[in-house]
Parts: structure tokens; sequence; C-alpha cells
């Protein structure tokens, strides 16, 4: 883990920053965002995501655990993640809402793209694979701030257009 330190430190401030913009943004416009059940539906994602970002980068920044212990911790986190990016785009999908940006399959693909870097990296770190895995992590962890932050630039600016 040597050199990691500084990057999940960094992690951890920028997830919890962006975290409140999100909050802020969702209290904004919360009537609008309540009505559409997907815009609901992408806040918790993002919300999700950031969270994921928190408490991956929280995670890794405890001294002295063994490889396998930090494998396993990111599959957690990246299995609950998962599930619940699962759980909210299939209800999502079966609703007949006007095409609102959240239903978009470019926004399927790009969380997609920022949920499957966690899975491989947590299984590279558990299968002995530290040093790819953590680079696999790395990768899930910009691509899911990217995602937040698009999420969040939907929910305060396009909402309103």
């Amino acid at each position: 883990m040597d050199g990691w330190d500084n990057f999940f430190l960094g992690q951890v401030g920028a997830s919890a920053a962006l975290g409140g913009l999100l909050f802020v943004a969702i209290s904004l416009n919360l009537a609008q965002i309540g009505s559409a059940k997907a815009l609901a539906d992408r806040a918790l994602l993002a919300l999700g995501l950031l969270l994921s970002i928190l408490v991956v980068s929280s995670l890794m920044l405890i001294p002295g655990q063994p490889r396998l212990v930090i494998g396993i911790e990111v599959l957690a986190v990246s299995v609950g993640a998962t599930v619940l990016a699962l759980t909210r785009r299939s209800s999502s999908s079966d609703r007949n809402e006007p095409d609102v940006v959240a239903k978009r399959p470019s926004n399927r693909v790009l969380l997609a793209s920022a949920l499957a870097p966690y899975l491989v990296g947590g299984t590279l770190i558990v299968a002995g694979d530290l040093r790819t895995g953590l680079y696999f992590v790395a990768v899930a962890i910009v691509v899911s701030l990217i995602k937040a932050v698009l999420d969040a630039w939907v929910l305060l600016i396009e909402i309103n257009r």
C-alpha cells in the first residue's frame, strides 16, 4: 500500500465534499426529483457511488491490514453498490415516464463503468495481485467521481431546463 495513502486521503475529502453538493442539489430540486422515479433513482445511485468512494478510501487508510482483508473490503463495498444499482435500474426501467436523462443508455454504461473496476480490483486483490487490484480500484473511484459530478449537474442544472 506504499504510496497510496495520499490518493485515498484525497478521495475521502473529494467524495465527502461532492456528497454535500449532491445533498444541496437534491434539496433545491426536491419536488422535481421526487416526482420522477428515474431522477430519484439517479440521486440515490450518485449518493451510493460517493458513499462507496468514501467507505473504500477510508478502509484503505487503515494501517497494517492484510491483503486478503483489503480485497474482501473492496468486494463487499462493490457488491453492495452493484446490488443497489441493479435494483434501482430495474425499478426505474419498468416505469412509463418521460425520457429523462437518468434513463438514457449512456448513463447506464457510465454507471457500469464505475462499478465493474471495483469488482475486478477486489477480485484481483483477493487473488494476490494487490498492485494491479489497487489500480482497478483507482479507476473505479475516478469513473465514480465523474459519474457523480455529472449526476449532480443533472440534478442541479439540467432538471430546470
